[in-house]
């Protein structure tokens, strides 16, 4: 089963940290850009949650008993280093007894192949997934591919109960490249869906490259 969830579908404060994340007046700032994409991080962790499984149990208060619930399982989770760190602390806010996985992939020039680059998996580090749900983080969805190609990787090595993955913006096609190439069920979490991708495989209208836009232009 795979399901869609916009953040901005419905009008909330997240459309003013999308406007300043998209806006070339304020998204010099990196560090405004980086708490942005951490406080949306935070509200589609929230949304995420509502997902999960829950146990009640009783607590003591200062006055008396009360009923409670809590989460069953932490989650785990994974980011794409290294623009996703920032989403990924928002996440890591709100599931604060999570333990968390890592992947290093980059795209670099290919002349053979289709669309003149490829896929490299440099670094990847992660807990036991086997049936457990894992929230992947990463702030652009464009092609898709770099993230599918990332999470084939992962499952290698366990299948986990379900995969919640969240991006700021993602293009149309990054999301049906994701549905036909992802060997297990997800969801997607989106703070927004936006228009296409452009000749260059940009996503359009976008924000840039968040990245740089978070860490400063690399060579």
């Amino acid at each position: 089963m795979k399901e869609l969830f916009i953040l901005n579908q419905q009008p909330s404060i997240a459309d003013q940290f999308l406007a300043e994340l998209r806006d070339v007046r304020v998204q010099h700032d990196s560090m405004r850009f980086r708490n942005n994409l951490r406080r949306l991080g935070h509200l589609i962790a929230y949304e995420i949650s509502k997902e999960l499984d829950y146990t009640e149990k009783t607590i003591n208060t200062p006055l008396a008993q009360a009923n409670v619930k809590t989460l069953e399982n932490q989650p785990i989770l994974m980011t794409i280093l290294r623009a996703g760190l920032p989403y990924y602390e928002g996440f890591r806010d709100v599931f604060d007894k999570s333990y968390s996985g890592f992947i290093g992939a980059y795209r670099r020039a290919n002349e053979e192949a289709p669309d003149g680059f490829d896929i490299y998996l440099g670094y990847s580090a992660f807990p036991d997934i086997t049936d457990k749900e894992i929230i992947v983080v990463d702030p652009m969805l464009a092609t898709g591919a770099s993230l599918c190609k990332s999470l084939n990787k992962v499952l290698e090595f366990g299948t986990p109960k379900m995969i919640h993955i969240s991006a700021t913006l993602a293009a149309p096609e990054g999301v049906e490249y994701l549905k036909k190439e992802l060997n297990a069920p997800f969801k997607l979490w989106l703070c927004a869906l936006d228009e296409k991708l452009n000749e260059k495989a940009y996503i359009y209208p976008g924000l840039g490259d968040a990245g740089d836009l978070a860490f400063g232009e690399k060579l």
